[in-house]
């Protein structure tokens, strides 16, 4: 992990700091309402459906053991709202059909962030400066900024890896911060970058996606990618340059986002994005951008260009920690032993087979913790939890974990002889599940029982559809699908990426939801990015599991041996799945 410097922990401390006197100052009336909203929103602060919700940056995903326990510390002393509020909310949402409302939780998101949901304004200075002291803090995880940049899960380990992307999105966020011209973009903008063939970043579903590559010389690059995005209008993002020099990367994006600051949209929220202009104006923004990069080059002097040293100095955090040096069984051996242990344990095998991925050490694995289970959320932690993924990481990663963009956690340094024992105690935790990559394993954002932007609740229906498929053989016949959930057009939730997709929306003050099929994220699985088509008019909350059910059962009807639920749809074709949910929909009499 990268190492904060004294320069570091002094910027994060001071903005704490600052933090606290703009806070005390907004209490006191000194500072207006209007004032203030933008300062504490700089920092992560929002006030959503019932109460402030705090957005904890995670540089590119990773974690600390030590920064996970102050996580886990905010979680259980500050994420709980005033009783007046809290009874307010349990009133309102109960009305909808929302059972509970849980307190003392965490959310990891996906962007690789952490969230809370209760924690009181007023203790907000607090919370900030107890970050501060992990070297953590919520600085343009809101805003019309660059925001947290995210990466593959399995960066530095991947069996797949061209290039670590870690040193690279370290020195894109050091570039980023504060920038003082891109602190008031037309709109928020977000970087993914991955080092891997596999695209495991969705970087064409971003303003800006950048994918490590090697030419033929075997130098290493960037293929760059502008003006992808979700939301009213998913685009995917269009390829700028096949091949950019690594060393200028940080010039170039400093083109890219200098054309947009200019001619972005600021006159319309909705057509604000970079992908509107990207779209609108094809190669004439190009052109600009090329011109640009060449002013910053030439007249400017490149004053970005990321030099060798300046590299090794970032890369430098970037090692493998200590346990990945330790003596431990040959490959062969520790092999053997797994495969032993799994003839004994089936639940253990299946595990195996869905949550540990290959290592560029071979005595190593990177073990996924689910976080996808029955009575908890996607992505939702308690403080007790959070305290055991610290205990876990610190007995098998060497301290260190990482926020998957799938709402889950990875262990990037486990050895292969401790696998057997990290199982028992994750299963013990409740983290074992092995649905990685299965239907239940789906992306949902918090939705309408938490976020004043969405128009449906996304909870219920991940919990409904959780309940009908808990039975792991018939997961592991329907094999790897993509479920994704939205509880509003932002497409917090990615549905427009997953193969099937949920979108809650609002019809005369009720709660419906659109389903979309052969969404895309760029994985191997999944192929290019692109997004799902509707198949059909909303359906009803009560409609929703049985529609996924006869999605299912086409898949089953019309597939071949081997074949996934994407292939098949894809082959088949949308007509037979599309009539298939609209089958599933209640008749008039039913309804009433």
């Amino acid at each position: 992990m990268y190492q904060y410097t004294d320069f570091d922990r002094q910027f994060v401390r001071q903005r704490a700091a600052q933090y606290r006197d703009q806070l005390e100052r907004w209490q006191a009336g000194s500072l207006s309402e209007d004032e203030f909203r933008p300062l504490r929103l700089q920092n992560g602060w929002y006030v959503q459906r019932y109460a402030p919700m705090l957005r904890v940056a995670v540089p590119y995903g990773e974690l600390s053991s030590r920064q996970v326990r102050v996580l886990a510390r905010i979680a259980r002393e500050y994420d709980e709202p005033e009783a007046e509020v809290y009874r307010q909310a349990l009133e309102t949402q109960g009305a909808l059909g929302t059972t509970h409302l849980p307190t003392h939780y965490a959310h990891f998101t996906t962007r690789q962030n952490v969230q809370y949901n209760w924690i009181p304004l007023a203790k907000s200075a607090e919370v900030m400066e107890l970050l501060a002291t992990v070297d953590m803090h919520g600085i343009q995880t809101s805003g019309n900024c660059i925001r947290n940049i995210t990466t593959d899960e399995r960066a530095g380990v991947a069996v797949d890896e061209v290039a670590d992307p870690r040193p690279y999105a370290e020195i894109m966020r050091q570039w980023s911060t504060l920038h003082p011209e891109f602190a008031f973009l037309p709109r928020k903008f977000k970087i993914a970058i991955t080092g891997a063939t596999e695209d495991r970043a969705a970087t064409g579903w971003h303003d800006v996606g950048l994918k490590l590559v090697k030419n033929d010389a075997g130098e290493v690059g960037f293929q760059v990618r502008v003006g992808g995005g979700m939301g009213r209008t998913p685009i995917v993002g269009t390829v700028l340059r096949e091949f950019l020099p690594w060393n200028q990367i940080m010039n170039y994006l400093e083109a890219v986002i200098r054309v947009y600051n200019r001619y972005g949209r600021r006159d319309n929220l909705y057509k604000a994005r970079i992908k509107i202009l990207v779209k609108s104006e094809g190669q004439a923004y190009i052109d600009d951008v090329e011109a640009e990069y060449r002013d910053v080059i030439e007249r400017d002097g490149a004053p970005h260009t990321i030099s060798q040293a300046e590299f090794d100095r970032v890369a430098a955090s970037f090692v493998p920690p200590a346990l990945a040096a330790r003596a431990g069984l040959p490959a062969e051996q520790a092999d053997a032993a797994l495969r032993q242990a799994a003839a004994r344990e089936p639940m253990f095998a299946r595990w195996l087979q869905r949550n540990v991925a290959a290592h560029q050490n071979p005595q190593l694995r990177a073990v996924t913790l689910s976080f996808k289970r029955r009575g908890q959320a996607p992505g939702d932690a308690s403080a007790d939890q959070l305290d055991t993924v610290a205990e876990l990481a610190d007995r098998f990663s060497a301290g260190e974990l990482r926020v998957t963009h799938d709402q889950n956690v990875l262990l990037p340094w486990v050895h292969a002889e401790d696998l057997f024992e990290l199982w028992q105690a994750a299963r013990a935790a409740g983290f074992a599940s092995a649905n990685v990559h299965l239907l239940t394993d789906m992306i949902a954002c918090p939705g309408g029982d938490f976020c004043a932007l969405a128009n449906a609740r996304s909870i219920p229906i991940a919990e409904a559809i959780t309940e009908r498929y808990q039975d792991l053989d018939e997961l592991d016949d329907l094999g790897e699908i993509d479920l994704h959930i939205s509880g509003c057009i932002n497409s917090c939730g990615h549905h427009h990426s997953g193969h099937i997709g949920i979108l809650g929306v609002d019809k005369d003050g009720k709660e419906w939801y659109q389903v979309t099929l052969a969404g895309s994220d760029g994985s191997d699985l999944s192929g290019p990015a692109q997004a799902g088509k509707v198949v059909g008019p909303s359906f009803s909350a009560a409609e929703v599991p049985g529609v996924i059910e006869a999605v299912l059962g086409t898949y089953r009807d019309t597939r071949n041996a081997g074949e996934t639920f994407i292939d098949t749809l894809r082959r088949v074709g949308h007509e037979p799945f599309k009539a298939a949910a609209n089958g599933a929909r209640f008749k008039v009499e039913e309804a009433a």
